[in-house]
């Protein structure tokens, strides 16, 4: 086999979107083929494919791992990398809110607004949203960037850009990395000294939502808040 044509007749992804395919129909392995452009000597672009998506546990998997763990492997390199690490970008952004002021009514809503910026992440990140006295979204921040486990988050710094921006109220977020979505005691612990520290200075504490890439905990409707 080569990178020109598969054994018997099979056309390569790019082929058969050509011949009027769509790229909707494309499998995992095709689309990450048509990344990569090109195999090696010995391995052809589809079954080079179809090594990263085993390695690294599907394309879930890969978007977590780094610009040189995935050039580290065979027949890849820093450009197929990149590429494959700009794609997942790409979709990111693509699935981003547009710049009007989104309404903040429901953890349905925040979990999907703030949903493309958590995906993939290997590492805990806290955000927080600043809304106006009609739920509108004032300014959204990152908080802290913590570890595999945890997230290090201090009530001053929660509050700051609330205060700037003379917001009424916050919504706060952060990612579980592992995907279970049970708060942790840090969890619940850091949210009630978060709510009292808004009770302090006029600033109310609406919800915490722990995101997944799936799903999402809302600890006012667990009856943690």
């Amino acid at each position: 086999m080569n990178d020109s044509m598969k054994a018997l007749g099979q056309y390569l992804p790019v082929q058969k979107c050509m011949r009027g395919g769509s790229f909707r129909e494309l499998s995992d392995q095709e689309l990450l083929s048509v990344l990569l452009g090109t195999g090696t000597k010995n391995t052809d672009v589809i079954d080079l494919s179809g090594d990263l998506i085993r390695k690294f546990g599907g394309l879930h998997g890969l978007c977590r791992c780094g610009l040189r763990e995935i050039a580290s492997n065979h027949g890849i390199g820093i450009v197929k990398s990149a590429r494959i690490l700009a794609a997942f970008e790409i979709g990111r952004r693509a699935l981003s809110p547009g710049p009007a002021l989104e309404r903040a009514d429901s953890p349905a809503m925040v979990w999907k607004y703030l949903l493309p910026e958590f995906i993939g992440l290997s590492r805990e990140e806290f955000r927080v949203l600043v809304l106006n006295n009609k739920n509108h979204v004032l300014k959204k921040c990152v908080v802290s960037v913590g570890t595999i486990s945890e997230a290090l988050v201090h009530p001053r710094e929660v509050f700051r850009e609330a205060i700037r921006e003379a917001g009424a109220s916050i919504i706060i977020a952060h990612n579980h990395p592992s995907g279970v979505l049970t708060p942790s005691p840090e969890d619940v612990q850091t949210t009630r000294r978060i709510k009292e520290a808004g009770e302090i200075i006029g600033i109310t504490l609406l919800d915490h939502i722990i995101m997944g890439d799936t799903s999402y905990l809302s600890m006012r409707e667990e009856g943690l808040l």
